[in-house]
């Protein structure tokens, strides 16, 4: 095999190879456009030798000038095809004209035939190009023997398939050898790109065994979703290590390279299809609107405030208790000059001198209240905390939001509440009941948004596992049937935007989540992601539920339905309506009982509040009895 030397050629070895072509294009142009064996050898010869100089002097100025010598032979590209064309161009245009102010104006003699010059044109740059891309065939094929063999297939032969396949082809750092395509469309199966099967994906199993597949590269632009999991899942299945090339819009400066392509992350692999939204009517919406985000500091609270930035609001409070998320929310927003358009406040929900303060001072039009409590056993623990955060904490917001004539009041509740079987759960169902409720005080809007777990949130099972399966396990799973909702934490926050916009007041929004996800075959495939094998590498231990935790969750309660909205994700659930001063009064007992710290009274008049809370699993439990 011959090998290239992986050092650039210097360029006046590249000059004079190409001066060098031209001289012989040019006698090969002779010998094609005149029969040798009849060929006026003397007449010819002496118009050959007088023009020579002129035609090496020419020629070599077109050269430099479009510095043809300066590319990498070794990376031709079609830039580098048109700087051939133009170079070699150049040159012969000004050698005819050469040619004809000699015939016209000084002997009648051309300095070359015209027919002559059409001829070397046309075979410069076929050597030129010839010589060029024959060094970069011998430089790939030296570099793929050099490379460790690892069988790779690319799922997707569109134009991302097709970069991927050449970056892997000329970069060094990436195992891989690509032998086959992977694509969803039966149309292209059978046929072949740059010298490669292209398989249907219904046939990848059979293609893994077939070919030894070891890695497999997804590189489509937008990917049937169904489909990619599927993909994941056979890999997964047959030990094949799963990579996934960005979307361009995150491609460094705008390129490619092999340095971006990393492996699944399984946020990818429980993704779903991106949702479409109205930009325009949120902007609208939004536009020049003063905007209050509890909880800023949090999951969602930031990822709303994200977003709310980019709808050219007035002004965004940033309220939160947590001073150095604050900070870190407000240093990234600074980055991205988009600091100037949020306030930042550190307060407490619990406290309504420091809450009416604010809403004084900025009087705000719009208020998503995200701030709350959500770790189910630490709340089963601590019933008085979740009571005074989440129910008396909501009703200061929600008493504040009305006598400031808030427009709109966004409550981010959960599935939790659904049927709540945790403290948590029913103190996030108090607060809607009051949030619902007080629709029928003023003029303001109060809205609630409900959905399940959010990939990736502070607390979320998927942080979790990877430090599990980073410090070498076990990974814990509470029960192999546990399953779960899952939702990535900007779609949550996109959908929770949509519905504060839609929300006409009272509704309880609720969003499709898709299919619930077994926890156990989450950790399953987080470890074989991971490269490891459960039960050998990583073990996974079932630990038992955790007090007040579900086995599934719920989004509505057996005495609810749903009604659609236009937005295909966004449902409104049909739920009962209540007496606000008779909630008021029955709320305002239950935070009485905040000063004895008796967790049993409690617990038991949140029972009475909500009747379908049944603790699961925990202490609380008696009170059902």
């Amino acid at each position: 095999m011959i090998r290239i030397p992986k050092h650039i050629t210097p360029r006046w070895i590249v000059f004079a190879i190409d001066v060098i072509i031209s001289v012989l294009s040019l006698i090969v142009a002779y010998l094609v456009r005149f029969d040798a064996a009849n060929m006026p050898f003397e007449s010819e010869y002496r118009i050959f030798i007088t023009g020579l100089p002129f035609f090496l002097i020419i020629r070599a100025a077109g050269f430099l000038f479009f510095k043809i010598h300066t590319s990498i032979l070794r990376h031709t590209s079609s830039q580098d095809v048109k700087s051939v064309i133009f170079a070699t161009g150049f040159g012969t245009l000004v050698l005819a004209l050469i040619s004809s102010i000699k015939y016209i104006w000084v002997d009648q003699l051309f300095l070359f035939p015209i027919s002559i010059l059409v001829v070397e044109f046309f075979v410069t740059i076929s050597f030129l190009l010839v010589f060029r891309f024959a060094i970069k065939l011998l430089y790939l094929e030296s570099f793929k023997s050099g490379k460790q063999t690892m069988p790779t297939a690319i799922y997707g032969s569109g134009i991302y398939g097709l970069i991927t396949k050449h970056t892997l082809d000329k970069e060094a750092n990436v195992e891989g050898n690509v032998v086959c395509f992977i694509d969803d469309d039966k149309k292209k199966s059978g046929s072949s790109l740059e010298g490669l099967p292209i398989y249907h994906s219904s046939q990848l199993e059979q293609v893994i065994k077939n070919k030894g597949i070891r890695k497999m590269i997804l590189a489509i632009k937008n990917p049937d979703n169904k489909n990619k999991r599927t993909i994941i899942d056979i890999c997964l299945a047959n030990n094949v290590d799963i990579m996934n090339v960005p979307s361009p819009t995150k491609w460094i400066n705008g390129e490619f390279t092999s340095g971006q392509i990393k492996p699944i992350r399984i946020e990818d692999l429980l993704g779903r299809e991106s949702i479409r939204l109205d930009q325009d009517q949120l902007v609208k919406e939004f536009n020049n609107k003063v905007i209050l985000v509890t909880g800023a500091a949090g999951s969602i609270g930031s990822e709303i405030v994200r977003q709310l930035v980019e709808y050219s609001p007035k002004k965004v409070i940033l309220l939160d208790q947590a001073e150095s998320p604050i900070y870190e929310l407000e240093m990234e927003l600074q980055e991205k000059k988009q600091r100037y358009l949020t306030e930042s406040v550190i307060a407490d929900i619990r406290n309504a001198e420091r809450l009416e303060n604010v809403f004084k001072t900025f009087k705000p039009a719009y208020v998503f209240h995200a701030a709350a409590y959500k770790h189910v056993p630490l709340m089963e623990d601590n019933p008085s905390e979740a009571l005074l955060t989440n129910v008396q904490g909501s009703k200061n917001m929600v008493d504040l939001a009305v006598k400031y004539n808030v427009e709109k009041f966004v409550l981010i509740s959960t599935d939790k509440a659904v049927n709540p079987t945790s403290v948590m759960g029913c103190s996030k169902r108090i607060a809607e009941i009051y949030a619902q409720s007080a629709n029928s005080l003023g003029t303001t809007r109060f809205i609630t948004t409900r959905f399940g777990n959010v990939l990736g949130s502070n607390g979320s099972v998927i942080p979790l596992f990877k430090k599990q399966i980073e410090a070498g396990g076990p990974v814990t799973v509470t029960d192999k049937n546990i399953t779960r909702y899952f939702m990535t934490i900007p779609e949550a926050c996109q959908l929770v935007l949509e519905a504060g916009m839609i929300g006409k007041g009272k509704e309880i929004f609720v969003f499709d989540m898709g299919e619930s996800v077994r926890i156990y075959d989450l950790a399953v495939k987080m470890i074989k992601l991971s490269g490891l094998e459960p039960g050998k590498d990583i073990q996974i231990k079932i630990t038992g539920l955790r007090p007040g935790e579900k086995l599934y969750e719920e989004l509505l309660t057996k005495d609810e339905d749903t009604i659609a909205t236009h937005h295909p994700q966004i449902l409104i659930a049909r739920v009962r309506e209540y007496d606000f001063d008779e909630i008021s009064r029955t709320i305002s007992q239950l935070t009485a009982l905040f000063g004895n710290q008796n967790n049993t009274e409690i617990v038991q008049l949140m029972k009475e509040i909500v009747p379908e809370f049944k603790s699961n699993n925990s202490v609380f439990e008696k009170l059902d009895k």
